[in-house]
C-alpha cells in the first residue's frame, strides 16, 4: 500500500511538474476534466502563436482593453485597404469574408466556423464576395483607448 501512495504521489508531483512548464498542457487537462466530469463539449477552434502572415502574437504591454464586436457586412461590400497596429481575432458566423494582403497579393476566403487571426501592421483588403450578409465576431486587444484599425490613405499619383 505504501509503494502504491508513493507512486499516486510521483504521479501527482510529475503531473503538477509537467502543468507548471506547460500552460498548454495545464489547459488540455482542465478541458480533458470539465468534459469528463459534465456534458459540456468543448470544440479547439485554433491554437497557434503566429498570425495569419506568420507574425509572432504580441499583445500590450499595459493597460489592455479588449473589444469585442459583431461585423455585418453586406453580400459584395469591399472593406477599404487598412492594416491593424494591435491584434485582431475574428470568427466567422455565417457568409464568407476574403482577406487579402495588398502587399503580397495573397488571399484567404474564411467561411464559417474558421477563426481569422489577422495579421498586425500589414496592408490588407477585405470582401463579402458572396451572396449572403457576412456576421463576424471580432475581438481587438489594444492598449486602452486606442483604435485598432488605419484606413491607408490614397496614394498621390504624379
Amino acid at each position: 500500500r505504501r509503494v502504491a501512495l508513493s507512486r499516486s504521489l510521483q504521479c501527482l508531483a510529475a503531473g503538477l511538474l509537467a502543468s507548471l512548464i506547460s500552460p498548454v498542457y495545464a489547459q488540455k487537462q482542465t478541458d480533458v476534466t470539465m468534459r469528463q466530469q459534465t456534458d459540456i463539449t468543448i470544440t479547439q477552434l485554433l491554437s497557434t502563436t503566429t498570425t495569419s502572415a506568420g507574425q509572432k502574437i504580441v499583445l500590450p504591454k499595459k493597460d489592455a482593453e479588449l473589444i469585442a464586436s459583431i461585423f455585418e457586412i453586406p453580400a459584395g461590400a469591399h472593406l477599404p485597404e487598412h492594416e491593424h497596429p494591435y491584434p485582431r481575432y475574428g470568427y466567422i458566423l455565417s457568409g464568407s469574408l476574403r482577406v487579402t494582403d495588398t502587399e503580397t497579393g495573397q488571399s484567404k476566403t474564411y467561411r464559417p466556423g474558421d477563426f481569422v487571426l489577422e495579421s498586425v501592421g500589414r496592408w490588407h483588403t477585405g470582401a463579402n464576395a458572396g451572396e449572403n450578409p457576412t456576421r463576424l465576431l471580432v475581438i481587438d486587444i489594444v492598449p486602452n483607448g486606442h483604435a485598432n484599425t488605419v484606413l491607408r490613405k490614397p496614394r498621390q499619383s504624379g
